[in-house]
């Protein structure tokens, strides 16, 4: 009998950590599909724990699989043209944080820089997440949800190299003149009306602009200004995401290495108002993603089972 009270006490003990330890947790595999290093930059969001790591390198089809708490808000980012002077002093030429380090500890991207946004577990439980175009951009990026369940799950991003299409007023160059970012209105002209402030402050009064639309039309799913909600903010559960930079590695020419630019046959994965090619392809970066949550869900099914069939037993014992 006293047996059977302390099996009971255990059980009772391990099943609530069970569901306190990762089961809405959600994994981000950020993979590097560009044909030059990209160093990913990560930004946790007030009052959320923060992620194993700030910032690191990813080399050319490198990838790398984070945890993340349930309740984890935060960004993550591309940053290009990174370089260590003799001082020690690590600075990008995009998407910089300006820490002087790989890691961020703690600082986001400067402007402008292409940027996924996450909000896990939020209202009704679910996952909302977008890609932001608002800051500007600098690299293609995608992300896809896997194995979610509610909301709408769809896939977003802005695969398209929008620097080749960039107005010259909002154009980032290198020294040597290759074009390597496209900055936001706000960013390059500081107008209220660009920057959703003062009198254009609020939904009814900051409305797209040519420049907006410009990002808008390239990348339909993406944040192009504020309040660019209802076509731009998705929501999953229980989801795992893949962060994909240059979801197409022929997306972007631009290239610190000087890569093979030639054109490769990718497989295409189209949903509602975009193309995607090759989000389905990447091999064991994205089969590490595989979420858990479903076995993580067997295994509390099934520990409570046994406690109620014990409970049950105590009585006629």
């Amino acid at each position: 009998m006293a047996q059977l009270y302390l099996l009971i006490s255990m059980l009772s003990l391990a099943i609530p950590h069970l569901f306190l330890t990762g089961v809405d947790s959600a994994t981000f595999t950020i993979a590097n599909k560009c044909d030059y290093a990209v160093w990913p930059g990560l930004l946790s969001g007030a009052g959320t724990s923060p992620l194993s790591t700030t910032g690191f390198a990813l080399q050319k089809g490198e990838s790398k699989t984070l945890s993340a708490p349930s309740n984890w808000s935060g960004r993550i980012w591309g940053r290009t043209f990174c370089t260590q002077d003799s001082s020690g002093k690590f600075s990008c030429l995009t998407g910089d944080c300006g820490s002087g380090k790989v890691e961020c500890s703690g600082s986001g991207a400067a402007p402008p820089a292409t940027l996924a946004e996450f909000t896990l577990d939020g209202s009704g439980g679910l996952d909302y997440y977008d890609v932001s175009l608002v800051d500007g951009y600098n690299l293609p990026m995608m992300v896809v949800a896997q194995g979610g369940s509610g909301g709408n799950c769809s896939s977003t991003g802005c695969v398209v190299d929008l620097n080749e299409s960039c107005p010259t007023e909002l154009r980032v160059t290198s020294t040597s003149g290759e074009r390597v970012a496209c900055k936001s209105a706000c960013e390059a002209f500081g107008s209220p009306q660009y920057c959703c402030s003062g009198a254009y402050g609020g939904p009814d009064t900051c409305n797209p602009t040519s420049y907006s639309q410009l990002f808008k039309s390239a990348c339909p799913r993406a944040y192009s200004y504020a309040y660019d909600d209802k076509t731009s903010t998705f929501t999953c559960a229980s989801a795992d995401y893949v962060i994909t930079f240059c979801p197409s590695p022929n997306t972007s020419q631009k290239s610190s290495q000087g890569g093979d630019q030639n054109q490769s046959s990718r497989p295409e994965v189209t949903n509602s108002t975009m193309t995607y090619e090759g989000a389905g392809d990447g091999g064991d970066e994205y089969n590490s993603a595989a979420p858990n949550h479903m076995l993580q869900s067997q295994l509390i099914a099934g520990g409570i089972a046994i406690l109620t069939t014990l409970w049950r037993l105590v009585p006629h014992l």
